[in-house]
């Protein structure tokens, strides 16, 4: 006997309320990170092609303007990166979905493809699921 044939795929497990609205949080929240965190790596690659091609070095008295940019992507991607794994784990997805999510916030441009892609499969699954109601109500 062939286990392979014989063996439908597995149905998926029904969502609570609570991990569903979880997921659908994480969804917004995965989004809103995603254009930020990408608005700011664009913002980072024009200083860096202004700075070591063109020689300009943007200043207002003592505050360096590349510096704030800089900074300010760190603290997004370490922000992009909760989302992402705050989505990873309410959807339950495998861990190279994680992976590849978490890159979009270091190559340009790959975070605003990887959310529309990301988004359209979430709400997807979340369209789909299977939502058992409480047993208080």
């Amino acid at each position: 006997m062939s286990s392979s044939s014989a063996n439908p795929a597995p149905k998926p497990r029904p969502w609570t309320v609570r991990r569903y609205n979880a997921a659908r949080g994480a969804l917004t929240f995965y989004k809103v990170m995603a254009y930020t965190t990408g608005c700011f790596l664009l913002a980072l690659c024009l200083e860096l092609i202004l700075k070591y091609l063109f020689n300009q070095n943007w200043q207002i008295g003592n505050f360096q303007i590349f510096a704030a940019v800089a900074i300010g992507h760190g603290w997004c991607y370490v922000v992009y990166l909760i989302s992402d794994f705050r989505l990873w784990q309410s959807m339950r997805w495998p861990i190279k979905e994680f992976l590849l999510i978490a890159l979009g916030g270091v190559i340009p441009l790959l975070s605003f493809f990887l959310e529309k892609r990301v988004h359209a499969r979430g709400t997807k699954e979340l369209d789909e699921a299977v939502v058992l109601a409480p047993k208080n109500l």
